[in-house]
């Protein structure tokens, strides 16, 4: 559906169902293209790749990807020993293979490596991998051909999305099992899913006029050996975070008001003297969310003197987020736009130098971090929650029931907040700090990349739910508060939430409620309708 006040409200398409979820931003405009292996990437085309915009190849691809492939075909025809082209893989790196075998080594290096389990990853993260591995590859380093880059372009038009299991990576060589599942479709002996049914790759690229991709020297490896698996959940969970930050502020902003709590934290001459970036910019927000309200100048004479910190501290806390939020992004775009591959193809020289790009640990570290950051927003989340349901606390009825007692208002909806925020402690662990050597030692550290970008994803989701309970509760305060009335920023959004979710006047079940709140954020509306601009 469309809600009231989103994107897709206000004239985008609608979401596709390639890979749509419930709780993810509106669908990018019709024709909207996304140009792969020439410029960098920006973190609005990943946005757009994931909600289906048309990719396409740059054009100077061709240029880009020839020379590379001219090295690979010239240091065979010459009988050079390269690794992973002429080679075994990990330990066997040392066992030649003849030349005439070179295209069957790599048909059995994706298929015996395509050894994943697990829940399959969205369909639109496959998205982003088939892309982003495109991308990578176009930059003109890895030696394959333009025919391969041409097929992946044609698989993301026709909606061909293989069936990628989420578990099996250990983040180096980089994501090798995944990207091996993907590539298994990409040769045509992969699965896909099409209207909740399992079908071959194969048959569905005969019913678009594609042919499955017959690989030729170093292809193979050159479709496994990289990050992309990880760069892409990672990059689905920073656009996932990205509204949940804004709603965040929308609804301490909402608590701030419902708890009648004070706005001098805010000024921006407290942030001036201590002015990290990111908390200088989430005062900001929420002192331009409050001014003007109603609410606010009921009390001002009131015999408060401070706040408890999950109102008082709110903008050193959730900025401290937002900061680190822009420095996974930051990592993430310089994965996107880099070449994991190995080896790697300096055709300048003429030299297939093996290195380690395919090492995920930037990326891991960086999205063990952004889970660290998110869990706090959800942690002080759930305390103005608890506060606003404690009527001693808020001078507000007790769990915001107008007949508590005989009804339990709100109550039960803090506990579930309670519960995922203790989740959330477990998925906050780091990933990076393990790693476990493979392939009988050639590959004796890893990053665990994936474990990271797989928990982050599973988090920032767990926050935005509790994010959309705080949501709830508040603007329940707010109705209760009546006839004050906050900031007319505010009042838009309350306005909007209640074209989502009614005043709470009877006792009802609330998980529906709270889903439809999760979706009503993701697709930013509850940002947008206050006018939070995005972090």
């Amino acid at each position: 559906m469309v809600l009231p006040g989103s994107r897709a409200h206000r004239g985008r398409g609608p979401a596709g169902e390639g890979g749509r979820v419930p709780g993810v931003t509106a669908k990018v405009k019709a024709k909207e293209r996304v140009a792969i292996g020439g410029t960098a990437l920006r973190f609005e085309d990943l946005r757009s790749i994931a909600s289906g915009a048309t990719v396409t190849l740059s054009s100077d691809a061709a240029a880009r990807v020839a020379p590379s492939r001219a090295l690979i075909e010239r240091v065979l025809k010459q009988g050079s020993t390269v690794y992973g082209v002429n080679t075994g893989f990990g330990q066997l790196k040392s066992v030649r293979v003849p030349t005439e075998e070179v295209e069957q080594l790599q048909l059995n290096l994706v298929r015996s490596h395509a050894a994943g389990s697990g829940p399959e990853l969205e369909p639109r993260i496959v998205r982003l991998m088939l892309a982003l591995r495109a991308h990578s590859l176009a930059l003109g380093y890895s030696g394959v051909r333009l025919t391969l880059l041409e097929h992946l372009v044609r698989m993301i038009e026709a909606e061909i999305l293989p069936i990628v299991p989420s578990r099996g990576s250990l983040g180096a060589s980089g994501d090798l099992i995944p990207l091996a599942h993907l590539a298994m479709g990409v040769i045509g002996e992969g699965e896909v899913r099409v209207d909740g049914r399992v079908a071959l790759a194969s048959d569905l690229m005969r019913g678009n006029g594609m042919a499955p991709l017959q690989l030729q020297a170093k292809e193979g490896l050159a479709l496994i050996n990289g990050t992309q698996g990880m760069t892409s959940v990672g990059a689905l969970a920073l656009i996932e975070a990205a509204e949940v930050l804004r709603a965040a502020h929308v609804a301490c902003a909402l608590s701030v008001e419902a708890s009648r709590g004070s706005t001098k934290p805010f000024d921006p001459r407290v942030h001036a003297i201590r002015p990290h970036a990111g908390q200088r910019d989430s005062a900001a927000q929420l002192w331009g969310l409050l001014e003007g309200s109603g609410i606010l100048a009921s009390h001002q004479d009131c015999g408060k003197v401070q706040d408890p910190y999950s109102l008082r501290c709110a903008p050193q806390v959730l900025g401290a987020s937002v900061d680190v939020f822009r420095r996974t992004r930051e990592t993430v775009l310089t994965e996107v736009n880099s070449v994991s591959d190995n080896p790697l193809c300096f055709a300048d020289t003429g030299e297939v130098i093996s290195a380690g790009n395919f090492h995920g640990e930037p990326v891991a570290l960086a999205l063990d971090f952004l889970a660290i950051a998110m869990a706090e927003v959800g942690s002080i989340s759930e305390r103005r929650t608890f506060l606003l349901l404690d009527s001693r606390m808020s001078g507000l009825p007790p769990f915001l029931s107008p007949a508590a007692g005989l009804r339990s208002g709100l109550m039960i909806v803090q506990y579930l907040q309670a519960a995922l925020v203790a989740e959330n402690k477990m998925l906050a662990q780091p990933a990076s700090v393990d790693s476990i050597p493979t392939s009988a030692g050639q590959e004796d550290h890893v990053s665990m990349g994936m474990h990271a970008a797989v928990k982050a994803l599973a988090l920032v989701r767990n926050v935005r739910r509790i994010v959309a309970a705080e949501l709830l509760c508040a603007a329940q305060g707010i109705h209760l508060l009546h006839p004050l009335r906050s900031s007319e920023r505010l009042m838009r959004a309350v306005q909007g939430l209640r074209k989502v979710v009614p005043p709470l006047d009877e006792d009802r079940r609330q998980d529906r409620d709270l889903a439809a709140l999760d979706e009503w954020i993701a697709s930013g509306a509850a940002a947008d309708l206050a006018q939070v601009e995005p972090f």
